[in-house]
């Protein structure tokens, strides 16, 4: 039994193509399905049969797709309410694929409905699929499904957790979806990029305790918020969501864009931050491409509300656009590229300045700093971490509350600070775009603790 890693950075999850040198499983596969298919090429194998193990709240599946085009059995729970046609399957039930077999254990709570698989070839030492149940050092979050059932499924959790520890060999290597930067994670441990079943027994936050109200306790504490997009995931895959369409969105001009922006669309400029802050169509968002570009764009844009994209390049673009089909954004209105004059020309620019920690006026960061209305200091990191430390003085909104708490902002010019920087270049974007003066701290927190800026409890 081989097993292939597609992992899937942006949203920190991984997908897993397992095959015998013939016949493939893929489990928890993304929307855009093309790197499968190539994946299955180059390894010569056929795709013999798809498997989900929850449906998913970080990101639309190509599960459906797959199967469909594959022309094989789509696996998915029974107790999972879909309109499609699937293979229906129950704790218990075993597959044949190929030399390969695979076991169904139920194991609820990341949702009510999810499974693992555990696959073995022979007398080999199986491998087990857990979604977003056991994760590497912790386990899934639990409070996705319905907020009010947070304490059974954590319960729950544990349960599962402990279940496959004890009906698994210690050198069962462990296979999550969730847990690599995925907001579906949760737990003080998260971390590791591989495990086995004795592994996670040292280190698992549901395995290293035997007090289960105790483990329940921590897990619904370290809960913290998730992106907005994932009230709509659910919905999505429960469909069967069919292929996205990756053809390159229509080319703009600088008057388009301003026709858009003007009508409230949304135009996200894609490139860095630097850039960014120092030249911009004004009223667009910034929001750089990397690993955390389509969590934010889905979590602080309207859902259904149009999008355009500002970048350096059509490759650029296209990488934006591959993003963000996988949370379920699948028509652009339109692109513009490059940044030259006639990419602005005839429509307003903004620019804003950047700073350090210790860059910026000592009346900005020092204690007594609210009693100057000139300038305030805004921390928009999670209230976890502000929880945690923070500046004193500084006030405080998280970024994905920003735009719903524009009007409550102190007067004065507005410094954004976060953790490292990427947060506080897209809430100065916000700021700027709503007219308020804005300056970006572009610095890691870090830096503002080795001044001695900050306070904990």
């Amino acid at each position: 039994m081989h097993v292939e890693v597609i992992p899937t950075e942006d949203l920190g999850d991984r997908s897993y193509l397992v095959h015998d040198g013939t016949s493939a499983v893929v489990i928890d596969p993304q929307r855009d399905i093309d790197r499968v298919e190539k994946a299955l090429a180059e390894l010569g194998v056929s795709c013999a049969m798809v498997l989900e193990t929850h449906i998913h709240n970080d990101y639309v599946t190509g599960g459906y797709d797959l199967a469909q085009r594959s022309g094989c059995p789509y696996v998915v729970s029974a107790e999972d309410q879909v309109s499609f046609d699937r293979l229906a399957v129950r704790d218990g039930d075993e597959l044949s694929v190929g030399t390969m077999t695979v076991r169904v254990v139920a194991t609820p709570g990341h949702t009510d409905t999810h499974v693992s698989y555990v696959i073995t070839v022979g007398n080999e030492t199986p491998a087990v699929f857990t979604g977003g149940s056991l994760l590497y050092g912790s386990v899934g979050r639990t409070d996705l499904v319905d907020v009010a059932r947070t304490d059974e499924l954590s319960h729950a959790q544990f349960h599962s957790a402990r279940r496959l520890a004890d009906e698994l060999p210690d050198a069962t290597a462990v296979y999550p979806t969730h847990g690599f930067g995925s907001f579906c994670s949760a737990g003080s441990a998260v971390g590791g990029e591989r495990g086995t079943i004795g592994d996670e027994k040292q280190r698992n936050d549901a395995l290293t305790t035997d007090d289960e109200d105790a483990f329940v306790e921590r897990l619904i504490a370290n809960l913290t918020a998730y992106p907005a997009y994932y009230a709509h995931m659910g919905a999505l895959n429960r469909g069967g969501p069919t292929a996205p369409d990756l053809s390159p969105p229509a080319p703009l001009q600088a008057h388009q864009l301003r026709t858009r922006i003007d009508a409230g669309e949304w135009v996200v400029d894609l490139r860095d931050r630097t850039a960014y802050a120092a030249s911009h169509v004004h009223g667009s968002v910034g929001i750089a491409l990397g690993n955390q570009f389509s969590t934010y764009v889905g979590w602080l844009m309207p859902w259904g509300t149009p999008l355009s994209l500002i970048g350096d390049s059509p490759d650029q673009v296209a990488d934006a656009q591959r993003m963000l089909v996988r949370i379920g954004v699948d028509e652009l209105q339109g692109a513009a590229t490059g940044f030259a004059e006639k990419l602005v020309a005839g429509t307003p620019t903004s620019s804003y300045p950047r700073r350090t920690f210790t860059e910026l006026p000592d009346n900005i960061v020092a204690a007594d700093k609210a009693t100057h209305a000139d300038a305030v200091l805004l921390d928009v990191r999670r209230d976890d971490e502000y929880a945690v430390g923070h500046i004193p003085g500084a006030a405080h909104v998280p970024l994905h509350r920003l735009l719903d708490r524009l009007d409550a902002l102190p007067p004065g010019q507005l410094w954004v600070h976060c953790a490292s920087g990427y947060r506080a270049s897209i809430a100065a974007s916000l700021l700027d775009r709503a007219g308020r003066d804005v300056g970006f701290v572009d610095d890691s927190y870090d830096s503002a603790v080795a001044a001695g800026l900050t306070t904990t409890p």
